[in-house]
């Protein structure tokens, strides 16, 4: 689908990605369907949480080192959207010596008068604050429901401050009531990034690889390294004058469809950077094929098969003992929509068997039309069964795996780690997605998960004094955890 600059907000992955968020069946039953996009973005009968665009929009502007995010909505959409990231923004920093990292993030504050007259006066007060407070780069502005319904004009507010305070200011137009799937917020950010700050390129850096992440290890820059490449992450820890040029990398690669696919496809189709189109480096195949993508558009074809060779070679040892160690144990991985496949690729590479997964949405398609991760797996780690789409419903999530009872539980965010505990499974918390990426990154995904292993007692002593806030009827009575989706009937 064409990028269309010309609007303030990108269309929602609902209509775009044609994305859904509940399922249940198989994998290849999944790929199938979403071929011709046959499943729908109904509303739940019945949700326990959930979250907001807002929030992920926000993520991604609170990350951009020298920057400030205004949030024009209610204290209360402030604080949920988890817009300060200072103290992990200040960690990342750290972990890749980069120095010092601060922001500054700030609510307009919306209430009730202001939905009657209008909170413009209120946004224009919460930039000059912004820059009086940082004197910042650049300034985004996030919206919500709140300005969404009554209907401020953000983005002349941005353009007539823009003007007055001397720096670009970026309308982010991410109200949560306009799409059912949180990641839209990740190209709201993003469409405001393409649209006001990234520049024609001044010259095409050969070396250079856009790598678009969150927060994490710098695991990718000794990877690409051996291919004698550059890596320009973004956007955490991004400065405005590197989101500014890229357009002049090589190529761009991200460690998941869900979080970038369409700033990679609208930095292709608007600025002829071309965007690596391969699996994401998670499992030893889908590394060897990330690679060679890269090496194909970087002409680094005559020292990526001699990589590959090395790199097999390596961890040759390691890779046979864990696979010994795992040999008839599975494992249940419970992640966003691509992070969950790219997780279940390089699971296999352990000798673990997938028992399942829970991804947290699905798009049915991709912004670039050329890859279908999820097709990608069932060709590489064979049918899944058990596979499972629900946006985080712990009521649904914990029958399935207490019905399943896998020998290991993976999981992206932090919270759910509990489930797992609670439910007596050895739980592993992935929330540094650049970890276990590239031939290493199996070693060490591998190792944590016996480590965790070794902590079975623990979690059986939890289990044991543990319980659940559901009743005897759901937890024992009701077999199919997705009887609400099912209208209130069995099977």
């Amino acid at each position: 689908m064409a990028i269309n600059l010309s609007t303030g907000a990108p269309v929602i992955r609902e209509r775009r990605l044609s994305s859904i968020l509940s399922y249940n069946g198989t994998a290849s039953d999944l790929n199938e369907k979403s071929k011709n996009s046959e499943l729908k973005c109904s509303g739940r009968r019945y949700g326990q949480c959930s979250d907001c665009q807002e929030g992920c929009a926000q993520s991604m502007a609170s990350y951009v080192r020298g920057g400030a995010v205004v949030s024009h909505a209610p204290i209360g959409c402030f604080a949920a959207g988890d817009s300060v990231r200072d103290n992990a923004g200040r960690a990342v920093s750290a972990a890749r010596n980069k120095g010092d990292f601060s922001n500054t993030a700030i609510c307009t504050n919306i209430q009730e008068k202001d939905t009657v007259y209008g909170g413009m006066e209120k946004l224009r007060k919460a930039l000059r604050e912004a820059y009086k407070r940082q004197n910042p780069s650049v300034i985004f502005i996030t919206t919500s429901c709140a300005s969404g319904i009554i209907g401020d004009d953000v983005e002349s507010v941005a353009d007539e401050m823009e003007e007055e305070l001397g720096v670009p200011i970026v309308p982010i137009a991410c109200e949560g009531f306009k799409s059912k799937v949180w990641s839209t917020g990740f190209d709201a950010t993003f469409h405001g990034i393409l649209k006001k700050i990234v520049r024609e390129p001044k010259e095409r850096k050969k070396d250079v690889v856009n790598i678009f992440n969150f927060e994490g290890t710098d695991t990718f820059t000794p990877l690409l390294a051996k291919l004698g490449l550059k890596t320009n992450y973004v956007v955490p820890l991004a400065t405005y004058e590197e989101l500014a040029s890229l357009s002049e990398a090589t190529c761009s690669a991200q460690i998941c469809e869900t979080l970038a696919t369409y700033i990679s496809h609208g930095l292709e189709e608007i600025f002829g950077v071309p965007e690596v189109k391969a699996p994401a480096p998670y499992g030893i195949n889908w590394t060897d094929e990330w690679l060679r993508e890269i090496a194909r558009l970087t002409e680094k074809t005559d020292v990526v098969e001699s990589v590959i060779e090395s790199e097999h070679a390596k961890i040759a040892d390691e890779l046979k003992e864990l696979k010994e160690r795992f040999e008839g144990k599975s494992v249940y991985i419970l992640a966003g929509d691509a992070y969950t496949y790219n997780l279940s690729n390089l699971v296999k590479d352990l000798g673990l068997k997938i028992a399942g997964v829970t991804a947290l949405h699905h798009d049915q398609k991709a912004d670039s039309g050329e890859v279908n991760i999820l097709e990608k797996l069932v060709e590489s780690a064979g049918d899944i069964q058990n596979f499972n789409v629900c946006n985080k419903q712990p009521y649904e999530v914990v029958k399935i795996i207490k019905k399943i009872n896998p020998d290991y539980l993976i999981v992206r965010h932090q919270g759910l780690t509990v489930l797992g505990y609670k439910l007596g499974i050895p739980t592993i918390f992935e929330g540094d997605a650049n970890y276990s990426i590239g031939y290493d990154g199996v070693i060490r995904l591998g190792n944590r998960l016996w480590e965790a292993y070794l902590t079975r007692k623990f979690n059986e002593n939890v289990a044991a004094h543990s319980e659940f806030p559901y009743t005897d009827w759901w937890m024992n009575e009701v077999d199919d955890p997705f009887y609400f989706e099912k209208g209130g009937k069995k099977a």
